[in-house]
């Protein structure tokens, strides 16, 4: 990326994008999962993936400044150490494939979580998953690789969070802080040995913050306005779309 050479329709794509982190940070789900390959097929896998982190970290801080009292911490120490692990993966995998093959694994993760999402949906009573290390563990991994590769943890940590139970404000609380945890301790990664995050992409995020604000104005609206399943459903294929563009 060099200098802000970007069409019109570039720069109008990167401003829905920063309008959707937005959104997603309050309590419109799965808008998030839109943003992830609709960055990439404009700026390339691994440099989208730099983009969007601060991005997402300045909408982290909102999601916390309003839920950091409903964290459930015992969650979270269980889950976290596994996450660094699937970080310090990814960032070996970020090292050793190309960018063609890095949109790949990205493409894949986003069929994958949207798989996840699917049949979240279909189970919503059952008693499918263990409360035990090992489930803490597989999730863990997963989730801490799809966020470091793609920014796209949301529904592999969502699953992991309703298999617990919580009730909704300890829902919200806990993936804030997970999130805000993750993101900000990947930033220096990023810096450090991606090199996707500078100066340059820096100040195209800040440029983006009235969009992210905005963001997140109209998505309490939204919620408020249509229903739920017609949404998730919209989401559902556009992101599929999206991630099917990125293996074209």
């Amino acid at each position: 990326m060099h200098g802000f050479d970007f069409s019109t329709l570039q720069w109008i794509l990167f401003a829905v994008c920063a309008l959707l982190v937005g959104m997603s940070k309050v309590g419109v789900p799965g808008v998030s999962m839109l943003v992830v390959p609709a960055l990439a097929i404009v700026f390339g896998g691994k440099a989208s993936a730099g983009i969007l982190l601060p991005m997402l970290m300045m909408a982290d801080i909102f999601a916390v400044s309003y839920y950091h009292r409903h964290a459930e911490w015992k969650y979270l120490l269980k889950l976290l150490p596994w996450a660094f692990v699937g970080i310090a993966i990814a960032l070996w995998v970020g090292h050793v494939v190309n960018d063609e093959w890095f949109k790949n694994i990205m493409a894949v993760l986003v069929f994958l979580c949207i798989g996840l999402m699917l049949w979240k949906d279909r189970q919503k009573n059952g008693q499918l998953f263990p409360n035990s290390w090992w489930f803490a563990a597989v999730m863990g991994v997963l989730g801490g690789f799809a966020t470091m590769i793609g920014n796209v943890a949301g529904p592999i940590f969502a699953i992991y969070l309703l298999a617990m139970h919580l009730p909704k404000k300890s829902f919200i609380g806990t993936g804030a802080w997970f999130f805000l945890i993750v993101n900000f301790s990947k930033f220096p990664l990023h810096i450090l040995f991606w090199k996707t995050i500078n100066w340059q992409t820096l100040t195209l995020n800040i440029l983006m913050l009235p969009a992210i604000a905005l963001g997140a104005f109209l998505g309490i609206a939204l919620v408020k306005q249509i229903s739920e399943q017609l949404y998730r459903t919209a989401v559902i294929v556009l992101t599929a779309l999206s991630a099917f563009l990125l293996l074209i």
